[in-house]
């Protein structure tokens, strides 16, 4: 492939972010710059770079096309070679150079044909069209179903041959076991087998945390001593708010304790609305660098969540015991690490002791959610209702 073909997917992310948008193709020294969902046919005189969530190229390209996008279908001639990646790759007209592709789905249709050498990876991948060079396919089912001129490696789960398969060349296979070629395809001394390692690295891994030589330490020790780093965690995170945010901590909780079936509902939306980012920002080439902060994001708001939501619980079993509304902030923290302690406990009871915890994370997560939204509308104090406006509580 080449320091050109493993770079493209970088230039591709630059061309196609805000910048330019869903705009008409750009023209930059001969090269056609595409972003976004645009099909009108292709006229370039040298390369095309196309990226979006579906990409679509039609017409003709008299140098090399690089597409990226989670849909990408190729219709367009190409002089010379053609890069794609995506979830689902297809390609339907003839590439006058080699072919690269990669995705879950990858189909060289019928009324393709590759001039040069083919090199296919995914879970599925599929070859109609014929290949004038070598073929190389990787996938967990490679079906091969044209006439290959040179050699062909295939390696998958599944290995199939279609009526029209031809191999010019020699064929190297490597699957769970050994497959019986028809004769129509290759004959056999011109037919090699290696043997499919399908959890090589995962043997590997095994072996070698198998010879490791662990420091003998009780498992009680060990369980203990992770409990009460994990508690010491929540500890000094809970000492930071308390100490550096306490009328914002303060705001949080009393807006839970003021509306606790809301504060759960909220948490119900904002931990969707968290988790459902991820494979949204996975969907468009612009979003995949935001897939790890993305990530990162909702675990710091579980996080915090929990904290929240047992701080609640704390602040609301104290006012029980007869503590007043906002105690020394000792006390506020001795009774955090007393919820704390307790919850991590009850991960021990199966499903019940679970739910439990989820349900305290989604507490604070909905605190968070609401003083969000307080913000954004402009309304301090309780969550607005239907007209948008602050709900008063009643005093008595």
């Amino acid at each position: 492939m080449g320091l050109k073909g493993a770079l493209f997917a970088g230039v591709l992310l630059s061309l196609a972010g805000p910048v330019f948008g869903d705009t008409p193709d750009r023209v930059i020294g001969g090269d056609v710059l595409r972003a976004g969902e645009t099909s009108s046919p292709l006229q370039a005189g040298r390369d095309v770079l196309a990226a979006g969530a579906t990409v679509s190229l039609d017409g003709s390209v008299a140098q090399d096309a690089h597409a990226a996008g989670f849909d990408v279908d190729v219709n367009a001639t190409t002089g010379g070679d053609l890069y794609a990646m995506g979830f689902s790759v297809s390609l339907r007209q003839t590439v006058g150079g080699d072919l690269t592709a990669s995705g879950f789905s990858v189909r060289v249709g019928s009324g393709a044909r590759i001039a040069g050498n083919a090199r296919l990876a995914g879970g599925r991948v599929t070859i109609d069209g014929p290949v004038l060079g070598a073929l190389a396919a990787a996938g967990g089912k490679v079906t091969l179903n044209s006439e290959v001129s040179g050699d062909v490696l295939l390696a998958g789960e599944t290995l199939v041959f279609g009526p029209d398969a031809r191999i010019g060349g020699t064929l190297t296979y490597s699957a769970p076991a050994r497959l019986e070629i028809p004769g129509r395809v290759v004959s056999a001394e011109r037919v090699s087998y290696q043997p499919y390692q399908r959890s090589e690295m995962m043997r590997g891994a095994r072996d070698m945390w198998s010879d490791w030589e662990y420091p003998v330490l009780p498992t009680f020790l060990s369980f203990l001593s992770g409990f009460l780093v994990t508690l010491g965690f929540f500890v000094v995170t809970g000492a930071l708010f308390l100490t550096l945010a306490p009328e914002q901590v303060r705001h949080l909780r009393r807006s839970i304790d003021a509306r606790p079936g809301m504060a759960l509902l909220s948490g119900v939306i904002g931990l969707s609305v968290l988790v459902g980012l991820v494979p949204i920002s996975a969907l468009t080439v612009v979003g995949l660098p935001l897939v790890p902060i993305v990530l990162l994001a909702t675990l710091l708001v579980w996080t915090l969540g929990y904290l929240l939501g047992a701080y609640f619980l704390a602040m609301r079993a104290m006012r029980g015991l007869g503590a007043a509304e906002n105690p020394e902030i000792w006390l506020r923290l001795l009774a955090l690490v007393i919820a704390v302690a307790l919850l991590a406990l009850l991960n021990f009871i199966p499903v019940l002791g679970w739910m439990a915890n989820f349900a305290l994370v989604l507490l604070g997560i909905g605190g968070m959610t609401t003083a969000l939204f307080e913000r954004l509308t402009g309304t301090a104090g309780p969550a607005p209702n239907s007209e948008m406006r602050p709900i008063e509580r009643d005093p008595n």
